[in-house]
């Protein structure tokens, strides 16, 4: 399996390459990190001063890409890309389609609060038009070895099977428990439907972590709760998260076949969450 890394020289490309580190360990996955830049390619330059352009601009982020492999954890095989495309999210679709990658890993916007998720316009396009899965790196994201624990928000709409089996395949394949969550937004008042709403979540999700348990690997713990607060921003601060947390969601019943389109919810989520996120496209069935 291979990640793309959308490199940068700059906070965010750090980000992204301390998320991808955390997880590719103990799964044997190769890193590609890929940085693009504006066409042409320097050998398709129509003029001797603009192939000199794209020459030096070629060397320059080649350099930087030698920074972003020493960044790389020891062990974990990694190489480097220059791709040439009109846009940076354009680049990164075409590199992963052209590697077979499974996964595309990005920083946040550097205006984000640490730790925090503030999605940029690259960000923005790759999850409005990947085929594969995209994972979020919030700004300031450190880790310090591997992940150890996926979270996945269950829904009930369309789709919702295909994300529960890629997140039960990431658990899986790294041998590390699986927590299912169901997000509850009350409101200002307990009323008799809040009441209704919390009982039919919490029966969703012991459904859903009836069926998970079966799938999973006999290593891999699976394990569902409610969380529930006055908004969906609310409900997600509830709950308790550590470093080494990844969260999956899956792509919003607007988006087409296979690609990626964030839903309100997971907008919501977004501005909450501590931890990196992975959008899964609608019909997704590779792993990840």
């Amino acid at each position: 399996m291979r990640y793309i890394v959308g490199y940068t020289e700059d906070a965010r490309g750090r980000d992204a390459i301390a998320l991808a580190s955390a997880l590719a360990q103990t799964t044997g996955v190769q890193l590609d990190l890929v940085h693009v830049l504006s066409n042409p390619a320097p050998q398709d330059a129509a003029f001797p001063p603009e192939r000199a352009v794209q020459e030096f601009l070629t060397g320059t982020a080649d350099g930087w890409l030698d920074e972003g492999l020493a960044m790389v954890p020891q062990g974990l095989p990694a190489h480097k890309h220059i791709s040439y495309a009109d846009s940076f999210a354009e680049g990164l679709i075409e590199a992963a389609t052209e590697l077979n990658a499974s996964l595309i890993v990005v920083g946040a916007a550097r205006n984000g609060l640490l730790k925090r998720f503030t999605i940029g316009s690259v960000a923005n396009a790759l999850l409005h038009a990947s085929p594969i899965p995209v994972a979020l790196a919030p700004s300031g994201y450190r880790s310090e070895g591997a992940v150890t624990r996926m979270t996945c928000a269950v829904g009930t709409r369309e789709g919702a099977d295909t994300l529960l089996d890629v997140a039960v395949d990431a658990a899986s394949r790294r041998h590390i428990p699986l927590r299912l969550i169901s997000l509850v937004a009350l409101g200002s008042e307990e009323t008799e439907s809040n009441s209704q709403s919390v009982e039919r979540a919490r029966s969703h999700a012991d459904s859903v972590r009836t069926r998970a348990a079966e799938k999973a690997d006999e290593k891999t713990t699976v394990t569902a709760l409610i969380a529930q607060g006055r908004t969906i921003e609310a409900a997600i601060e509830s709950l308790e998260w550590d470093d080494n947390d990844i969260v999956l969601i899956g792509s919003s019943r607007l988006a087409q076949n296979s690609q990626i389109f964030l839903g309100a919810t997971a907008n919501k989520m977004l501005r909450a969450l501590p931890v990196p996120m992975v959008v899964v496209p609608r019909d997704y069935g590779s792993p990840c």
